[in-house]
């Protein structure tokens, strides 16, 4: 198998895996793969995460167009958050990510370095 020109593919594969690593990105993907949440709910399922930061990597997420929020109550601003098709797109990423690393003891290995 021959490998297409690297130039073009290496650049959006770079651009792709520094998106998805920002820190607790993943992890919102995945929180939001069963479906729609509100904030309250990310939040409690993410430990650690901070509100501004939750804030700043939903906003990130919806400007990609992985994420929709949808206004549920106008009166009270209640909001709620759902994966578009690509963001659904994702789960088997996550997912391939999640058994990789019960696969290598990544906290193992990590521990290493």
């Amino acid at each position: 198998m021959t490998q297409p020109n690297c130039t073009h593919i290496c650049s959006n594969y770079h651009q792709a895996i520094e998106f998805i690593g920002k820190r607790w990105m993943g992890m919102i993907i995945y929180t939001l793969l069963p479906g729609p949440k509100r904030y309250h709910e990310i939040h409690a399922t993410i430990p650690g995460i901070s509100d501004r930061l939750l804030t700043e990597r939903l906003n990130e997420l919806v400007n990609a167009g992985l994420i929709n929020k949808k206004l549920i109550d106008s009166s009270i601003k209640k909001v709620e958050y759902e994966l578009t098709p690509n963001g659904l797109a994702f789960q088997d990423v996550i997912l391939s990510i999640l058994k990789w690393i019960e696969l290598c003891d990544f906290e193992q290995t990590t521990e290493d370095l």
